[in-house]
């Protein structure tokens, strides 16, 4: 399978990409771009390009794409993240590989445009890049294989009501949303059921490898920000859903429902109203999950970086 990763690492952006390049992942990835969101677009791209390094992702082009939301000013997550994005491991301050000379917006409707198969779109970010690239060139649908993001839920941990990569550009996510492209999407409500505990961070440092050192060492940072601000038991990994479910789609399930942006209210700008009981007479526009296999889930994540 042939995807475009569009990201903000983001710790959890990090292990997506780490999942996808893995030995055992099925996935070619055709590019990574990055977007405003967890912090500003350079550091996420420098935070990509060092991921890149550690994994050996030489050939894979990364773009750099949009400074700031469609219509409002960023939002960014350095309470979560920390200053760089990627806090906690001891990363160089320069990475070997070079970001390319293209913005990520015409990177993705170029790759999109010349593709002899489709391209999936996974992105787990805000979905700025993806919206401009649909408002600018509306013919890539056809060779749009599916838009698989994380994203939303049926409540927030940004507002009340939003989710963080929804709300820093609910106008983007409402192009993407109505754009007739399929799409699944990971929201709150299953990846908070994927979390990194202590006991993951022994398991992988039984690995032995650079690249589980890595993820040790992010995880660390990550569930101890998340126990910090919210008080949770561990890490979720939001991000790495998207790409685990694409390595096995056999792990999640998902319900066909609709789901309409909200970009006007006071309190709940940014929400996903998720339409689970059909009351809305919608028609069905996203496959949302609900559920997974924990022994599936954590098995892959722990084959995948074994493979390094």
């Amino acid at each position: 399978m042939n995807v475009i990763l569009d990201c903000d690492p983001g710790h959890d952006d990090a292990i997506a990409i780490i999942l996808a390049a893995s030995k055992i992942s099925p996935l070619h990835i055709e590019a990574i771009t990055t977007v405003a969101g967890n912090v500003g677009v350079e550091k996420n791209t420098l935070n990509t390009l060092k991921i890149c390094d550690i994994v050996g992702l030489k050939e894979v082009p990364v773009a750099q794409g949009s400074t700031r939301p469609m219509v409002k000013e960023s939002e960014i997550a350095e309470e979560i993240h920390g200053e760089s994005g990627l806090d906690g491991p001891n990363l160089p301050a320069v990475p070997q590989k070079e970001k390319i000379d293209q913005h990520a917006v015409d990177l993705i409707i170029e790759k999109l445009i010349g593709a002899k198969e489709p391209i999936t779109l996974v992105p787990t970010g805000p979905l700025t890049n993806i919206a401009m690239a649909l408002v600018k060139e509306p013919n890539i649908k056809a060779n749009i294989q599916e838009i698989v993001l994380m994203g939303g839920g049926t409540f927030g941990n940004w507002t009340p009501a939003a989710e963080f990569n929804i709300y820093v550009d609910a106008e983007a996510a409402k192009v993407v949303f109505e754009s007739g492209v399929p799409i699944r999407m990971f929201g709150l409500d299953i990846t908070h059921q994927v979390l990194a505990t202590n006991e993951t961070i022994t398991d992988l440092q039984q690995i032995k490898n650079p690249v589980a050192e890595f993820v040790a060492e992010l995880l660390e940072f990550f569930i101890q920000a998340y126990k910090d601000h919210f008080d949770f038991d561990g890490g979720p990994i939001h991000d790495a859903c998207t790409v685990a479910h694409l390595m096995d789609p056999s792990i999640f399930t998902f319900e066909h429902v609709h789901v309409d942006i909200e970009t006007k209210g006071e309190f709940t700008y940014g929400m996903t109203s998720v339409d689970l009981g059909g009351v809305t007479g919608k028609a069905p526009n996203v496959y949302v999950a609900t559920d997974l296999n924990q022994d599936k889930f954590w098995s892959l994540f722990k084959e995948a970086i074994s493979a390094y």
